[in-house]
């Protein structure tokens, strides 16, 4: 019990430094990074228009995917039937998670390969949403049947796609240099959206002094080390 409360601790505190550390890494680097390029600013704007989108309609999958009855909630469902759809949750959950990882290393790969500082402070703002986003999955899991041994191992497996996706973005986009700025400008909108869309909403939840004062310094926490590992770039 002690360590879940841990666990919920940490998430809420991640939560308000990633929103910190996504928005600056997103707007101060990685969308002026693409638009110093020779890409048409036209086309630009309407990858980030097109991710803000995509990102929109993946989130509205999500949801519907996830939702499930409860036990007692009043439907008549045979015996085992919520157990059942949780399980299969659980496995829903793995399977999106794995996608999301490999995508991240494709971001991560690209924004390597249009500048090295951009490259650490990606990575650093996927690590700061992942770390929230990871622990919430492995209590789901939990809660879907899985032991805890299987669910740390399948989410280390899912962690691990992560690799395989920026050694595959390294060596499609190095080939293909002026895709870059697309793939910035489209993780870009996605760290916009999740941290406007999905982290800020949770955030104001708790809007007593006493909880926003901590949300606040730790949001500038997150732009202070984003300027501090892109100082000179």
């Amino acid at each position: 019990m002690f360590s879940f409360t841990l666990l919920s601790k940490v998430v809420e505190r991640m939560v308000s430094l990633s929103v910190g550390i996504m928005l600056s890494t997103s707007l101060l680097h990685a969308l002026p990074e693409a638009f110093e390029s020779k890409a048409d600013p036209r086309s630009l704007f309407g990858t980030l228009l097109a991710g803000l989108l995509a990102f929109f309609l993946l989130e509205k999958v999500a949801l519907l995917r996830h939702s499930h009855h409860h036990e007692g909630d009043g439907h008549h469902h045979a015996h085992g039937h919520d157990k059942m759809q949780a399980g299969k949750a659980g496995w829903m959950i793995l399977i999106g998670d794995g996608m999301h990882n490999f995508t991240d290393g494709i971001l991560i790969a690209a924004a390597f390969l249009a500048n090295p500082k951009l490259g650490i402070v990606t990575g650093v703002a996927i690590i700061a949403h992942e770390i929230p986003q990871e622990i919430g999955d492995f209590i789901v899991l939990l809660n879907a049947g899985f032991s805890r041994v299987r669910a740390y191992v399948f989410n280390l497996l899912c962690s691990l796609l992560a690799v395989a996706g920026a050694l595959i973005g390294y060596a499609t986009l190095d080939r293909a240099s002026n895709l870059i700025p697309y793939v910035l400008v489209f993780a870009s909108s996605g760290f916009i959206y999740i941290a406007v869309s999905d982290l800020m909403p949770q955030m104001q939840r708790r809007a007593t002094v006493r909880e926003s004062i901590p949300q606040v310094l730790l949001i500038g926490l997150g732009v202070v080390i984003v300027l501090f590992l892109t100082h000179g770039h």
